[in-house]
C-alpha cells in the first residue's frame, strides 16, 4: 500500500508498523460505529459503511467505484464459469 503512494520498495520497519496500527485503528473504528448504525435492523451491510463516509466525497466515490467494480468482476466470473461447464458438458 505504501508502495503505491510513492514509499519506497522496501520501508522502514518503523513506518510499516505505525502505518498499520492506525489503518487498523481506523478499521475497528469503523466497524464499531458501522455497528452502532446497524443495530435496529440487527444485520451490519455495506450500506452502513456507505452511510458513515457519506460526508467524505471522495472517500464516497471510491467505495462506490470499488463496489461496482467488486460486482462486474463477480458477474465476469460467473459467465466464466457457465463458459466452463459448456465446453464441459460438450466434451
Amino acid at each position: 500500500m505504501m508502495y503505491g503512494f510513492g514509499d519506497d520498495a522496501n520501508p522502514l520497519l518503523e513506518t510499516m508498523s505505525l502505518v498499520e496500527d492506525i489503518v487498523t485503528e481506523y478499521v475497528t473504528e469503523m466497524v464499531h460505529k458501522a455497528q452502532d448504525v446497524a443495530t435496529k435492523r440487527g444485520k451490519l451491510l455495506t450500506e452502513d459503511f456507505l452511510f458513515l463516509i457519506r460526508k467524505d466525497l471522495p472517500k464516497l466515490h471510491r467505495c462506490t467505484e470499488l463496489l461496482s467494480m467488486n460486482e462486474e468482476l463477480k458477474q465476469a466470473r460467473k459467465a466464466f464459469e457457465v463458459d466452463e461447464e459448456k465446453l464441459a458438458s460438450l466434451e
